[in-house]
């Protein structure tokens, strides 16, 4: 998922796709450290996608208030 697509959700949305993705992390993990995951590019996949949701979340939070 691209920055835009994440930049289009509202906050409840990206707050579950932050979840989902984390879930997919791990699992992707797990796999890896078993030796069942065949396809490890999708570790860094998930990695990236995760850190572009967090960092549209964060960008929310600190959006600059205008003076006076």
């Amino acid at each position: 998922m691209n920055a835009k697509d994440l930049r289009a959700m509202n906050d409840r949305e990206l707050a579950e796709q932050i979840a989902e993705t984390r879930r997919e992390l791990f699992g992707l993990r797990f796999q890896h450290a078993t030796g069942e995951l065949e396809n490890t590019a999708g570790l860094r996949a998930a990695k990236r996608d995760l850190a572009r949701a967090l960092t549209v979340a964060r960008e929310r939070e600190i959006q600059p208030t205008r003076s006076r």
